[in-house]
C-alpha cells in the first residue's frame, strides 16, 4: 500500500480576510479553558483531583513517586492537599503527555523547573523539541485524512 503526500491548501486567492479569519480562530493559540475549581478554594483532596483533571488517584501517586508532581502538602492525618498551583502543573503535564513527550523528558521538565531560572534555556529546547515532534505528526495526521478522503469521495462517486 502506498500513501500519497498531499499537497498544502492553495492560499494563492485567499484574500487578506480569509487568512485573518483562519489566524483568530486558531484553537491551538487559545488559552486553556478554566479548572471547574471552586471559587476561593486552594486546597483539594485527591478524589477531588480526580474529578477536576480526568487522572486516576494511581497515576497522581505515580506522577508524586517518580518526581513529576512538585512536593503535595499533606493534612495533619496525611492525606494529600493539592493547591491551584498544582492543578496548573497537572494540567502543563497532562498537555504534555498528550504530545507524547516521553516520560522521562517530562521528569526531567520538572527537575529544571524546581532548578530554577537558570535553566530557561534548557527548558525551551526540550519544549521546541516536544513541538517540532508535534508539528510532523500533525503533518502526517493532515496527509492520512487526504488519503481517508480521497477514499471517502470516490467511494461516494461510485454509489
Amino acid at each position: 500500500m502506498t500513501v500519497m503526500q498531499t499537497t498544502p491548501a492553495d492560499t494563492e486567492h485567499d484574500t487578506p480576510a480569509d487568512i485573518s479569519a483562519d489566524i483568530s480562530t486558531d484553537l491551538c493559540s487559545a488559552p486553556p479553558p478554566p479548572h471547574p475549581r471552586p471559587d476561593g478554594q486552594d486546597r483539594y483532596t485527591i478524589s477531588e483531583v480526580v474529578a477536576f483533571t480526568g487522572l486516576t488517584a494511581h497515576t497522581l501517586r505515580w506522577y508524586e513517586r517518580i518526581g513529576l508532581m512538585p512536593h503535595v502538602d499533606r493534612s495533619h492525618t496525611g492525606q494529600r492537599r493539592y493547591t491551584n498551583r498544582d492543578l496548573d502543573w497537572l494540567d502543563l503535564v497532562t498537555k504534555l503527555r498528550l504530545t507524547g513527550m516521553p516520560v522521562a523528558d517530562m521528569v526531567r521538565y520538572a527537575e529544571l523547573v524546581r532548578e530554577g531560572e537558570q535553566t530557561y534555556a534548557e527548558r525551551q529546547e526540550l519544549l521546541e523539541a516536544t513541538r517540532r515532534d508535534v508539528l510532523s505528526r500533525i503533518a502526517e495526521l493532515h496527509d492520512t485524512l487526504a488519503v481517508l478522503d480521497r477514499k471517502i469521495n470516490f467511494y461516494a462517486q461510485e454509489r
